[in-house]
């Protein structure tokens, strides 16, 4: 199902009772299966050799185990239907708006204010998982050469949305259009292998199903965990 802007919370609402109502039934079902059992064994029992109080205590007590790790599993499975449900809902506050995820492109475009001037703009980004103490951004052009690079210094654990303004290293503009980029991240004169180079990416609308929630974007689509940051 995809979603333009509101999630069907009747529909939603359904299925959790319907889950919830299946739940109840499996743990009533378990109990019903029990008891027979032991009525059975109760009324077959040696009349000279009946079953002691402590036998049928720890039946019993077998039996209130037994529902109370049910009652847990339909509670889980309850909240993880009401999660769904709420993550489905903050999804569709994310339609309209940029994000980044995984990826090694850039869009560099122009636009023109009121006043004639214009100027060029992209977005992308980085996310480190260890600190660094320096991160080189190389952006290249269609034929892999190096138009411009950036550097950030003592980074800390994080993602960091970058802009690039179009300008080159060689004090001129670049075109409009599609770029890559590469980071290298270092640290205590070492490589770091956990440096991931963003992308940005338009939320244009949410799909449901039994693979979770998932973002449909101008470069496809994610789950809401492949979500670095929100624009």
């Amino acid at each position: 199902m995809t979603i333009s802007g509101v999630i069907d919370t009747p529909k939603t609402s359904t299925v959790a009772s319907a889950a919830s109502t299946v739940a109840k039934d499996s743990v009533a079902a378990d109990q019903d299966k029990f008891m027979k059992l032991l009525v059975t064994q109760l009324k077959n029992q040696d009349p000279l050799n009946p079953m002691d109080n402590a036998a049928m205590t720890s039946q019993l007590a077998q039996l209130s185990t037994v529902t109370g790790i049910n009652k847990v599993n339909a509670t889980l499975e309850s909240l993880r239907t009401d999660q769904a449900s709420a993550q489905s809902l903050t999804a569709t506050n994310l339609i309209g708006k940029g994000v980044l995820v995984a990826g090694k492109g850039i869009e560099l475009s122009s636009s023109t204010d009121s006043s004639g001037k214009t100027t060029s703009s992209s977005v992308f980004g980085v996310d480190l998982a260890s600190a660094a103490q320096s991160v080189t951004i190389s952006i290249q052009d269609g034929s892999g050469a190096t138009v411009r690079t950036l550097s950030l210094k003592s980074s800390d654990v994080g993602t960091y949305p970058i802009t690039w303004d179009g300008k080159t290293d060689a004090g001129g503009k670049a075109a409009d259009g599609n770029y890559t980029f590469t980071v290298k991240a270092v640290s205590g004169g070492k490589t770091l292998s956990d440096a991931t180079a963003l992308q940005l990416a338009s939320v244009a609308s949410v799909s449901t199903g039994s693979g979770g929630v998932k973002l449909n974007t101008s470069l496809g689509q994610f789950t809401m965990s492949q979500v670095k940051e929100v624009l």
